[in-house]
């Protein structure tokens, strides 16, 4: 069971108990991302995320600020996505008001200092290059580019160099003035915590958050007629690609369905595409299928690396399983097997605090609603297999195929033929 309470001013409270449990985390979530940015500052939800572990006023460094969880073995880390930005401590669960004070100060208190500013430039034009040299990350977000071009949902999370080497103090005083507010934060304790005693301690540790109205994002936009490929050069010693379609968003009453076929088509060993791609052609090592949504976007997209001269055998293969799955209704043992293969992925990740805290979280922040696991394994037990066929008959449509790669190619045009189905 969990507790949800709001505060007079706007902070949301999320307290989730969990007998039998030594931990607790504390996870603030903050309703801002890369969505939220313009061309001019896009990255700077992300150079803001790694500013706060630079020293508050009370810890005026980054050793002082992270040595007391290091002595009591504590966790924490922070990220940044499209949607939200987060920050996280989990500690034994005597060190609770430790974790809540670390928290609030990093969030209400970090200095932001010019010094610190232009050392961390550095840190995150490497942290870049780092991303952009590893294909099997970056596909993804050409993947996201290639489906929303030049607006914010298709931009880099990690910004752009240019603006990384522009962004002065005022610039991330001004960003987080806009959108850190209590309005739009979310604050979680999971795990061995005492629910009559948290609303106090949030009170306590989070009294100087400010109440302001929080900016909003814009509406992503999109607009697809014809197959889509976006071919990104790159001497690598195999090709990273991803191939898929645009679906459904987080509020689409069919998006349950649409987990259910991307697990059946290549969510583990024995789905479809898994067998068809390595098992029976050997053609390669990792390959799987995702579905993806957002409050205003989705997509299901199978990701994989291969050889450059099997690249055009691959793309064919995964769209003969898109092109069967949408011709024919899949059994029920097989609708059955991947069902519970969600249901069970589900489980496992929420036996600790801090994925339980961010399941929770992230749908308030989200949608405003938060279902139970049990709640969502009912809306997972009650897709059919005509609604598997519904859906993949929707949007498995030429007009909605996308193709992104990574390799030593330069003309698209060879793949734009290989986009039929």
């Amino acid at each position: 069971m969990y507790k949800k309470s709001t505060l007079q001013n706007g902070l949301r409270i999320i307290t989730l108990p969990i007998r039998t449990s030594r931990s607790v985390t504390v996870l603030v979530l903050v309703g801002t991302g890369s969505k939220y940015e313009t061309k001019e500052t896009n990255g700077i939800s992300h150079f803001l995320e790694h500013m706060f572990f630079k020293g508050t006023k009370k810890r005026p460094n980054t050793l002082k600020l992270i040595e007391p969880l290091d002595r009591v073995g504590g966790n924490y880390n922070a990220f940044t996505g499209k949607e939200y930005t987060g920050f996280w401590a989990k500690v034994e669960s005597s060190h609770l008001d430790l974790a809540l004070d670390w928290v609030s100060d990093i969030y209400l208190n970090s200095k932001l200092s010019k010094k610190d500013i232009e050392k961390e430039k550095g840190v995150i034009l490497q942290e870049i290059n780092m991303y952009l040299d590893t294909p099997i990350e970056y596909i993804s977000d050409l993947w996201e580019k290639l489906l929303y071009g030049d607006q914010p949902a298709g931009w880099l999370t990690i910004g752009r160099k240019e603006n990384i080497l522009r962004f002065q103090r005022k610039d991330l005083l001004n960003y987080r003035k806009l959108h850190y507010s209590a309005k739009n934060t979310l604050i979680c304790l999971a795990g061995k915590v005492e629910p009559s005693q948290v609303e106090k301690k949030v009170k306590k540790y989070f009294k100087g958050i400010k109440i302001r109205i929080p900016k909003g994002k814009p509406k992503v936009i999109e607009e697809q007629t014809r197959p889509q490929v976006l071919v990104h050069f790159k001497k690598t010693d195999q090709t990273h690609l991803c191939l898929g379609v645009r679906a459904y968003s987080l509020f689409h009453p069919m998006k349950y369905a649409q987990a259910v076929l991307s697990t059946l088509l290549g969510g583990y060993m024995s789905s479809r595409i898994f067998l068809s791609v390595r098992e029976k052609n050997g053609l390669s090592y990792y390959i799987k299928t995702t579905s993806h949504q957002a409050t205003d976007t989705g997509y299901l997209v199978t990701q994989t690396g291969v050889d450059h001269q099997k690249v055009a055998k691959v793309i064919k293969l995964i769209l003969k399983e898109y092109r069967k799955i949408k011709e024919k209704e899949v059994s029920k043992s097989e609708l059955q097997k991947a069902k519970d293969n969600l249901k069970g992925q589900i489980s496992l990740s929420l036996e600790s605090s801090d994925f339980q805290a961010s399941f929770y979280s992230t749908q308030e922040l989200l949608t405003g609603k938060i279902l139970t696991p049990r709640q969502k394994f009912n809306m997972i037990d009650k897709v059919t297999s005509k609604d598997i066929l519904k859906v993949a008959k929707d949007i498995f449509r030429p007009k909605k195929l996308n193709l992104a790669l990574i390799g030593p190619f330069r003309d698209k045009r060879k793949f734009e033929k290989l986009l039929k189905i």
